[in-house]
């Protein structure tokens, strides 16, 4: 064989080499279902990725989407995102090799969304301009600035004596039936934000329209995104809504805006959480939960906050079980955030509201964000209040007589105008300096 021959041979190999590769690349691998347990499946998907999306089409042709959640020998367990009515043995799986993503644009401000980014509004699918993974990394930790302005709520308790600051992170506690989705819908109507991400996860689904309707109202609808994931939707959906509500926060976050991210609850969020990490088979610790939910909570809250384009200010609620603050999860949150705000149910049975325990609360960036003024009047006000509580039994048998000590005299001489100036109605608004001059003329 001379040379020419040799070259002419070499080329055509090289040719069928690049054929054979460009059909190898675009031809699309599937497994099959063997195995369906609840939400779990499990399928032969070699080279398949955790946290990659695969279809599941069904013998009548509809598809399912499903996560790769870990694998099992070659065997990998997917996590359907929807029901798994149709899903049989031997339904193809096709890997897509994308991970959990969702659309991003402008058009979702005064939208209702699914965790997908679907539309839950009747109305047209919003038109996306990006489309972002919603696992992202919290901030560099030395790239975080300093918080150092104030972050008015419209709320007079909290401005008062838990104000919060741009950026800031805060755990909002409360049993069942307290307030807290009405103190919620009061801070996203009067709050300073641009635009407010709204997660409500393992919500009823009767409570969905009310909190919007109701507790959001119009005004507060026109500048906000509602992430929805209600109670009855499978545990990927529901561990999935504060991820997707907080990639939108982050989005307009970068766009320069200031952000106010709200959340019900984070509770639900680790139980749906808990569903997953026992269907894959990770061993239930403290109360049931798996070890990834409290490795989950921290990577979720801290990627909240301030960065050099603008700010995300976060409410995180809790659903207190049997009004315990130290069950694991309250204990997990308190312990990641920035301060806590705590519901009672005893000042909320006497028709105070916002039910607002301002003794059993704290913001930790209050003395850094206030003023000296501001703080001694939230000083004052907190030490009348501590003062009355701790003789309230005497008081209130008579057993305590006035002139024995001025201290509770005082206190009791304030003890009404302090409770009129940390009720609020639900539809009263009212400004920073405002809620400032208030607390100053209560000590006159």
């Amino acid at each position: 064989m001379d040379l020419e021959e040799f070259k002419l041979q070499a080329d055509y190999i090289q040719e069928r080499c690049q054929v054979s590769m460009a059909n190898l690349e675009s031809r699309q691998w599937y497994g099959y279902v063997s195995k369906v347990v609840g939400l779990l499946l499990e399928a032969q998907l070699p080279g398949a990725k955790v946290g990659e999306i695969c279809r599941i089409v069904t013998d009548s042709g509809e598809e399912k989407l499903a996560e790769v959640v870990g694998f099992r020998g070659q065997i990998s367990l997917l996590l359907l995102l929807v029901d798994g009515k149709g899903v049989s043995q031997g339904c193809k799986v096709y890997p897509t090799g994308n991970t959990f993503q969702v659309g991003l644009s402008p058009d979702l401000l005064g939208r209702v969304i699914d965790p997908l980014g679907e539309p839950m509004d009747h109305r047209p699918k919003p038109v996306f301009e990006e489309f972002r993974d919603i696992e992202q990394e919290a901030p560099d930790s030395f790239g975080r600035p300093r918080i150092k302005e104030v972050f008015s709520c419209g709320v007079r308790t909290i401005d008062s004596t838990l104000t919060f600051g741009e950026g800031q992170r805060i755990g909002l506690f409360a049993g069942s039936g307290v307030g807290k989705s009405t103190l919620m819908g009061m801070i996203a109507r009067y709050c300073e934000a641009d635009i407010n991400v709204i997660a409500l996860v393992g919500e009823r689904g009767r409570e969905v329209q009310d909190f919007i309707e109701a507790s959001l109202g119009e005004e507060g609808m026109k500048r906000s995104v509602c992430v929805i994931a209600t109670g009855d939707k499978p545990a990927m959906m529901r561990m999935k809504c504060l991820l997707t509500a907080t990639t939108i926060a982050e989005y307009f976050r970068d766009k320069g805006k200031k952000v106010m991210l709200m959340v019900d609850s984070v509770t639900r969020m680790a139980m749906a959480a808990r569903d997953v990490g026992l269907a894959v088979g990770e061993p239930p610790t403290m109360r049931g939960y798996t070890p990834s939910v409290f490795s989950l909570i921290p990577r979720v809250l801290e990627r909240a906050g301030k960065n050099d384009k603008g700010s995300i200010t976060a409410i995180y609620a809790v659903l207190v079980e049997g009004d315990d603050l130290n069950e694991p999860i309250s204990d997990t949150v308190r312990g990641v955030l920035d301060g806590h705000i705590v519901l009672s149910r005893k000042i909320a049975v006497k028709n105070h509201f916002p039910a607002i325990d301002v003794l059993g609360s704290v913001s930790r960036l209050f003395p850094e964000i206030t003023s000296e003024e501001h703080q001694k009047m939230a000083g004052d006000l907190r030490n009348m209040m501590a003062v009355y509580m701790e003789n309230e039994d005497l008081i209130n048998i008579g057993a305590y007589q006035r002139g024995t000590n001025p201290e509770i005299d005082r206190a009791i001489d304030l003890k009404s105008k302090i409770d009129n100036f940390l009720k609020q109605g639900i539809y009263e608004q009212v400004g920073f300096q405002d809620t400032l001059n208030k607390l100053r003329a209560v000590f006159r």
